[in-house]
């Protein structure tokens, strides 16, 4: 079942967010390898002079055996340890389009 897992980043993240993304993209390429990832991405802020310096929080949507794996998975994120979310919601998400 795919699950969507909602991180809202804490006040000024870019930091901890550029530490730890190597480590938490490496993650991301372990679910596309084995074919579970759907897609995962940021959400920019967008400034008033259309910069994308900041961020607000990822989305990731990716295929779990179970709630508690998805659970478990996304407690072990780099972007958790290093402090980049303030919360973690994860949801069931079905796949509709395209």
């Amino acid at each position: 079942m795919y699950f969507a897992i909602i991180g809202e980043d804490v006040t000024d993240s870019l930091s901890l967010r550029l530490a730890a993304r190597p480590a938490h993209l490496q993650r991301l390429e372990q679910l596309k390898t084995e074919g579970r990832l759907l897609l995962a991405g940021p959400f920019p802020v967008l400034h008033d002079d259309a910069s994308l310096t900041s961020f607000s929080g990822s989305l990731i949507v990716a295929d779990f055996g179970s709630l508690e794996a998805c659970q478990a998975w996304a407690n072990a994120d780099p972007y958790v340890a290093a402090g980049v979310y303030s919360q973690v919601t994860i949801k069931p998400f079905k796949p509709v389009l395209p």
